[in-house]
C-alpha cells in the first residue's frame, strides 16, 4: 500500500525519488518523506500530506546527493503525522530506512529495546524495525550484513518491503523483502529500486525482482545487484523486462486517470483477448494453463479468491464455470478464507483473482491452498507480480497499467478472461453445447467495439443523470443474476470515491429488509435487462416505485416498457446474458465518476484507500 523508491548512482538522488514518489501518488498515502546520504550524513525531509507539500520544503536542497531512498506512508501502526512519517532513523544514526508492511510483533521488540535503553520518536513498528537493525549491527560490528541481517529477522515476525541506507558506507542500498514486493531497476552504473514498476519505467525497463526473504545490496560500483536470502541462499539476479513506457501511465489529455481507464476499456479487453482466440475452428487458446489442464479437468470443485472489485469479478465467474463449464464452483473473500481452517485437498483448484498480482490476503489465501496441496492459479494484471510468480499457473488479463485507485478496466477484463476460461473449460469438458459456445465466442469479440460505442454514446447522458443524483445521501444498487455482482461493483465504485452511502443487493432480496429505507429521497439504480429474469426484475422495481424511490434503470436496448417505470433509463447492446455485466457496470462507472467530481471528490486518490493492499 506505501510505495518505496531508491536510488543510486551518479545522478542527484532527489528529483528521482520525487518522481518516483509522484508516479507512486496513486497506491494510497498520508505522508512522505526523503532521506539522502551524502558525506557520511543524512539529510532527512518528512512530513504528513501530499508529495507535492513534501517537494516545496526540499525545493533549495542542493542536488548533490547521489544516493537516497523515499517513502509514501498508509498508516497502519500510528497516526498520520510527521513523527510517524518515514524515513525513521536508527537511535545511534547509523542507519536510516523506509518500511511497507507490517510488523507483528513490535511490540515485543520494542521492549527488548527499551530494556536496553533505546528511546523512540514515534509510534510505528518502522521505527522499532530500524532500532532493531541498528542494535544487532552494534553488536557485531565487524560482522558482514549477511550474517547481521540473518541475525535480526531471525525474530521479526510480519511482512515487509524495506530500503535502507548506512551512514558508514556511502553508495550503499540494502532492500529486505519479505511478502512485500521490491524490484530493481538496472541502469548504466546506476539502480533505482522501488515497490511499484511505475516509479521505475522512465529510466528503464530492465528490471530485478526480489523474492521472497530475500536481501539485495545495491552499490554504483556493481553491474548486478548482489542478492541473497536470509535463509542462507543465493542466487543470480535474473532480469526480466517491463512490457509498457511510461506513456501508458500518463493521463493522455483526461482530467482524471480513472477515466481515461474507463475509456481504455475496449483495448483492455481486445488485449485480453488478443491471440487466445482462433477463428478455425473457433475456440479458446490459452496458453498459461496448458500445462495444469489435465488437474483443471480433473477438479471436483473450483475456488475463486479475491477483494473488493476482484471478487465481484468471482461472483460473475461463479455464474460462468458453472453454467458454461459445469464446474461446482465456489466464491471467498480472501481476507476469510485462509482464517476459517478450509477443507481444501489435492483435487481442489484454488484460483485468485488480483489486479495488481499483490494483494496480501488473495496472496495469503493461494500459499494457503499450495500448502494443501491443491492447484493454485491466478488471474491477474501485472506481470511478474507475486501472485504469477507463486501460482502453479494463471491468466494474465493484460488490461494496462490501471493507476486510479477505484478499479474499472481491470475489472471488465476479469470478466473477459473468466469468460474465456469457463468457455475453455466448458468445450474441452464437453459440457458446452457448440452452438452455444460459437454464439458466445462470436458475441465476445464484437465485445470490445460495443463497449466503445456504449461509453461514447452514454458519457454525456450520465453526466446530465449526476447533476440530478450527486447531491443524495444514500443510494440502493438492484439486480439479479448475472448482474447481482454488477449491482455490487456499482455500488462501490460510488461509495469509495464520492463517499455516498451505497449499498448493492439481490433484487429479490430487497423486500427482506433493505426496502425498509426506500423513501421519495432514495436513489435506485436497477439493472433490468430483457433477459431470463427480466419480468422477476420488473416486480422488484414496481416495489421500490410504489414506495417513492427515484429509479434509475440499465436496460436493454430498443425496450421502452421501462421507461413506464423508471425516472432515467440508461441503453446498453443486447448481448447473450452471460456477457452482460461487461456492459451493464459500464454505466455504473461513469455515474460514479461524474457524482465524485461533481462533489469535489479527488476521484483518483479517494481518501483512506490504496490501489494495491499489500497488508492485511
Amino acid at each position: 500500500m506505501c510505495g518505496i523508491v531508491a536510488y543510486t548512482g551518479s545522478r542527484p538522488a532527489l528529483p528521482i525519488l520525487l518522481e518516483g514518489l509522484k508516479r507512486l501518488e496513486y497506491r494510497g498515502y498520508d505522508s512522505a518523506g526523503v532521506a539522502l546520504h551524502e558525506e557520511g550524513q543524512f539529510q532527512i525531509y518528512k512530513q504528513a500530506g501530499k508529495v507535492s507539500a513534501l517537494a516545496r520544503s526540499v525545493a533549495g536542497v542542493p542536488l548533490s546527493a547521489t544516493t537516497g531512498i523515499a517513502h509514501t506512508r498508509w498508516a497502519t501502526h500510528g497516526a498520520p503525522t510527521d513523527p510517524n512519517a518515514h524515513p525513521h532513523l536508527s537511535y545511534d544514526g547509523e542507519v536510516v530506512l523506509v518500511h511497507n508492511g507490517i510488523i507483528e510483533n513490535y511490540a515485543a521488540l520494542r521492549a527488548r529495546l527499551a530494556a536496553e535503553g533505546i528511546p523512540f520518536a514515534s509510534e510505528t513498528d518502522t521505527e522499532v524495525l530500524v532500532h532493531w537493525i541498528a542494535w544487532h549491527r552494534r553488536r557485531r560490528p565487524h560482522a558482514s550484513w549477511e550474517e547481521v541481517l540473518r541475525e535480526a529477522f531471525a525474530s521479526v515476525e510480519g511482512t515487509f518491503g524495506i530500503a535502507m541506507l548506512v551512514r558508514s558506507e556511502p553508495g550503499l542500498v540494502i532492500l529486505i523483502r519479505r511478502f512485500s514486493p521490491l524490484l530493481i531497476g538496472l541502469g548504466e552504473g546506476e539502480f533505482i529500486a522501488a515497490s511499484d514498476a511505475t516509479a521505475i519505467v522512465a529510466y528503464t525497463r530492465r528490471v530485478v525482482y526480489l523474492e521472497e526473504d530475500e536481501v539485495a545490496l545495491l552499490h554504483p560500483s556493481q553491474e548486478a545487484p548482489q542478492i541473497f536470502s536470509l535463509a542462507d541462499r543465493r542466487r543470480e539476479a535474473r532480469v526480466e523486462y517491463i512490457d509498457w513506457d511510461v506513456s501508458a501511465i500518463e493521463r493522455g489529455g483526461f482530467p482524471h486517470y480513472m477515466l481515461k481507464e474507463i475509456f481504455e476499456q475496449p483495448n483492455a479487453l481486445r488485449d485480453c483477448m488478443r491471440g487466445r482466440i482462433r477463428q478455425e475452428p473457433l475456440e479458446v487458446r490459452l496458453g498459461g494453463i496448458s500445462s495444469v489442464m489435465d488437474r483443471l479437468l480433473a477438479a471436483p470443485r473450483l475456488t475463486l479468491v479475491g477483494c473488493g472489485t476482484s471478487w465481484h469479478a468471482a461472483l460473475v465467474g461463479e455464474y460462468l464455470l458453472e453454467q458454461l463449464a459445469r464446474i461446482p464452483t465456489e466464491v471467498e473473500y480472501a481476507s476469510e478464507f485462509r482464517y476459517r481452517d478450509p477443507v481444501i485437498g489435492p483435487q481442489d483448484v484454488v484460483i485468485g483473482i488480483s489486479q495488481s498480482g499483490e494483494t496480501a490476503d488473495t496472496l495469503a489465501a493461494l500459499r494457503l491452498a499450495k500448502e494443501k496441496g491443491a492447484l493454485a492459479l491466478g488471474i491477474t494484471n501485472v506481470v511478474g507480480s507475486s501472485i504469477p510468480r507463486e501460482t502453479h499457473a494463471g491468466i494474465y488479463i493484460h488490461a494496462g497499467p490501471e493507476i486510479g485507485v477505484a478499479s474499472t478496466k481491470a475489472f471488465t477484463a476479469q470478466l473477459t478472461a473468466l469468460t474465456m476460461l469457463a468457455l475453455h473449460l466448458g468445450a474441452a469438458r464437453y459440457t458446452l453445447d457448440r452452438t452455444l459456445h460459437d454464439t458466445l465466442l462470436e458475441a465476445l469479440l464484437r465485445l470490445p467495439d460495443q463497449v466503445e460505442a456504449t461509453l461514447h454514446a452514454l458519457n454525456e447522458p450520465v453526466r446530465a443523470l449526476a447533476e440530478r443524483f450527486h447531491t443524495v445521501s444514500n443510494a440502493l444498487y438492484l439486480g439479479r443474476g448475472y448482474n447481482f455482482p454488477v449491482a455490487l461493483e456499482g455500488a462501490l465504485k460510488l461509495k469509495e470515491i464520492s463517499y455516498i452511502h451505497a449499498e448493492g443487493y439481490p433484487a429479490a432480496e430487497m423486500k427482506h429488509g433493505p426496502i425498509a429505507l426506500v423513501d421519495e429521497g432514495m436513489l435506485v439504480v436497477v439493472i433490468a435487462l430483457r433477459d431470463s429474469l427480466y419480468e422477476k426484475v420488473l416486480g422488484n422495481v414496481q416495489e421500490v416505485r410504489a414506495r417513492g424511490g427515484r429509479i434509475v434503470a440499465i436496460a436493454t436496448e430498443g425496450d421502452t416498457e421501462i421507461q413506464a417505470y423508471a425516472e432515467a433509463v440508461l441503453y446498453v447492446p443486447e448481448v447473450p446474458e452471460p456477457l452482460s455485466p461487461i456492459l451493464t457496470v459500464l454505466p455504473l462507472q461513469l455515474l460514479a465518476y461524474h457524482a465524485a467530481v461533481l462533489r469535489g471528490c479527488d476521484v483518483d486518490q479517494p481518501r483512506n484507500l490504496a490501489k494495491s493492499v499489500t497488508v492485511e
